[in-house]
């Protein structure tokens, strides 16, 4: 049988949900040290985090700040906000990545498969073609070639030049704003 090993898991399985400090996401927001907890943008009332543990290369999560169980805890405002940096992360990801196509979704409770239950989180995640192999479908293990350092390097810039709101929305508030 071949192995592959992936010792950078073993931090997740054993320890990391553990550890004392409480939600990794409430440290990650609270901390100033950005590319160690692997922020790559902060909003308002959300932050862009790369996924430690990625299905694929780029695999980002949109958190909010709040510790919150469930969407319906937000405000519309910071719905919205989320929304917004979806249409954001998923821009990035297709200008850096190319993907053939984006996954988003949420997994609230541990029956839907949350793995950080409690403080709900929306998976952006390119796919292409055929991206699902044997390794993840025969032995439960996922193939990342891009280094975590590499995935924020990438999206980091992309994300902090692109300023506004989707180029769709700007024509139509430009259109409102004529008369039309």
């Amino acid at each position: 049988m071949e192995r592959l090993f992936t010792p950078w898991r073993l931090r997740y399985v054993s320890s990391e949900r553990r550890q004392a400090g409480g939600c990794v996401f409430c440290r990650a927001v609270r901390g100033r040290r950005d590319r160690k907890n692997l922020v790559l943008y902060r909003g308002r009332s959300h932050f862009v985090i790369l996924n430690r543990y990625p299905y694929s290369n780029g695999h980002l999560m949109i958190v909010p700040v709040a510790h919150l169980s469930s969407p319906g805890e937000s405000t519309v405002e910071a719905l919205g906000e989320m929304m917004h940096l979806a249409v954001r992360c998923e821009r990035a990801l297709r200008s850096v990545y190319r993907p053939a196509g984006i996954n988003l979704g949420m997994n609230l409770g541990k029956s839907a498969g949350a793995g950080i239950e409690g403080h709900y989180h929306l998976h952006v995640v390119p796919r292409w073609d055929g991206d699902t192999n044997f390794m993840t479908v025969v032995h439960g293990t996922r193939v990342i070639p891009e280094s975590l350092a590499t995935t924020y390097r990438r999206l980091r810039s992309m994300l902090k030049c692109w300023t506004g709101a989707p180029t769709r929305a700007r024509r139509a508030t430009a259109r409102q704003g004529r008369g039309r």
